[in-house]
């Protein structure tokens, strides 16, 4: 298919679906700004993916796309609500810039997103030992493995993170 053919298809989308994928979206998050925030980022995703959907797929696939953007809108109010309860204990003296808590914020969400792709007895380690201040012996002891695969676990996570935050720098000098 050439690139002409592709944007008149993605046009015959948008076109075609837009409004109805606005509704969709008021109706399940209960705003329409955020509605309209979550179907252009819906089309952006399909955009910059490249695949289209055939128009036959074309709800199914919106909808598919739609409802993780939604679950990320609701997982970052979950981060941020968190984040500013937390600032609300600091003296104001401490409390970071508007601009250090949204950089702030972003770095949370994405430790949220490698710690929750990562196997749940990983997570759960990096977790005991991070927020719990466990020691890798209690860890184990805690999780039934041996000190060894802590260790492993952790390596596993710390890479995880520094390849997430590699990656995430790359994408903001672009």
């Amino acid at each position: 298919m050439s690139s002409g053919d592709t944007a008149l298809k993605f046009h015959a989308l948008y076109s075609d679906h837009h409004g109805w994928l606005q509704g969709w979206l008021r109706r399940r998050v209960g705003h329409a700004g955020d509605a309209a925030d979550l179907a252009h980022d819906t089309f952006l995703r399909i955009l910059l993916t490249g695949r289209t959907p055939e128009a036959e797929q074309s709800r199914a696939h919106l909808t598919q796309v739609a409802k993780g953007l939604v679950i990320d809108l609701h997982r970052r109010r979950l981060v941020e609500a968190a984040y500013l309860d937390a600032l609300a204990h600091l003296p104001p003296a401490q409390a970071p810039s508007v601009e250090q808590r949204a950089l702030i914020i972003e770095d949370l969400l994405l430790v949220d997103r490698v710690l929750g792709a990562l196997p749940a007895k990983v997570r759960q380690a990096f977790l005991l030992s991070q927020l719990d201040g466990l020691t890798y012996s209690q860890i184990a002891e805690t999780l039934g493995i041996s000190f060894a695969t802590v260790r492993k676990y952790m390596l596993r996570t710390v890479q995880s993170l520094h390849a997430a935050m590699r990656t995430s720098e790359e994408v903001n000098r672009l």
